[in-house]
Parts: C-alpha cells; structure tokens; sequence
C-alpha cells in the first residue's frame, strides 16, 4: 500500500514545512480535536508518546497512513505548557533561563491496515541566562504564543541557545530522521 494517501494529524505549520524540506506533501491536512490535558503525575515522557498516539489514533481511517507528533517541553518531571499568554512565555523563558530543559518530540505513524509505529526524540537544550530585558523583548514580539515551553528555536529564541544535544529538527516540531525511517519502515513510498 506504497500509494496510499499520507494524512498529518497537526495544525503545525512548522511541521508542514519540515516535511516539505525533505520532499514529503501530505495529501490531507487533518489536525486533531483531543483533550490533551496531561494526567496527574504523568511524566513528560510517557504524556508525550500518549499524545502522539492519540492524535493518529483521531483522524486515522484504514487505507491511508496518518502520521502525528507532540512536543513536549519539560525541565525535571515538570511538563511546561504550550504558552497561551505573554504571561505563561515569561514564566517558561524564567524557569529555563541558565539552565538545561527537554524537548521531547514524539512521532507516532499508522499505516493503512493499523499498524503503528512511532518514536521519541529527547533534546537536551540549555538557555543562556536571560535578562529581564530580552525576556520582555521576546514576549513582546508574541514567537512564544503557542509554542511548546513558550519559545521557537527557529524564531528570535534562536539566539537564546547555548547548547543543544540532540535533534533541532525535532526542536522545531518533527524529527526528521526518526519520522522518515518511521514511513520507510512502514513501506511509503519516499
């Protein structure tokens, strides 16, 4: 079923473009309409690899291959949220400031007769430490609005990075490698 359709169970424009940097057009946008509202005591992790599953598991209809992804941002067990305010950006930005901090991405496909698969990508990111100053400056451009932890790698924060260990690409909102060998795994067609 090397022709079947590919659907991206994501809004993400980010994840859109990723895609698209290694030559993949989904045939169908589909994002996904679930609670995702971590459970008490759940680990970033574990919360991360839930959501992904359960965002394919949302729109997937046999005969097509669904492809999802979650971000999570957490420092220690703490699961940081997807920054709705330039109050929440700021409360992320100084929890991270000065220290190392998650990105996890996980990658969940399933292909047109079930089958799952999918991955994690941990990054381990360090901040420099910020100034009340670049901190206002950031939440006032309003990048942070909607992002995972309250910041895009690819944006103004971009300059805020002191080290990464790990995938950018998985940063950004989808980790190239994993997700590509996910799909050859599972026999699309490339």
């Amino acid at each position: 079923m090397a022709d079947a359709p590919l659907v991206l169970a994501s809004a993400s424009p980010r994840r859109q473009q990723l895609l698209a940097q290694v030559g993949i057009t989904p045939d169908e946008i589909k994002p996904a309409n679930i609670d995702e509202t971590p459970l008490k005591g759940e680990l970033p992790r574990v919360y991360a690899i839930r959501m992904g599953r359960q965002k394919a598991e949302a729109v997937h209809v046999p005969g097509q291959y669904t492809l999802a992804g979650d971000t999570v941002v957490s420092v220690g067990r703490r699961i940081l949220p997807k920054a709705e305010s330039a109050e929440e950006v700021r409360a992320c930005l100084e929890l991270m400031s000065g220290r190392a901090h998650h990105v996890m991405t996980s990658v969940c496909l399933i292909g047109p007769e079930g089958q799952v698969s999918e991955r994690l990508n941990d990054t381990r990111v360090i901040l420099k430490r910020l100034s009340d100053r670049e901190i206002e400056d950031y939440c006032d451009s309003g990048e942070g609005i909607g992002k995972a932890g309250g910041y895009g790698i690819q944006g103004l924060a971009g300059g805020f990075i002191k080290q990464i260990s790990g995938s950018y690409t998985g940063i950004v909102g989808l980790p190239l490698f994993e997700t590509l060998s996910l799909l050859r795994g599972q026999g699309y067609r490339l």
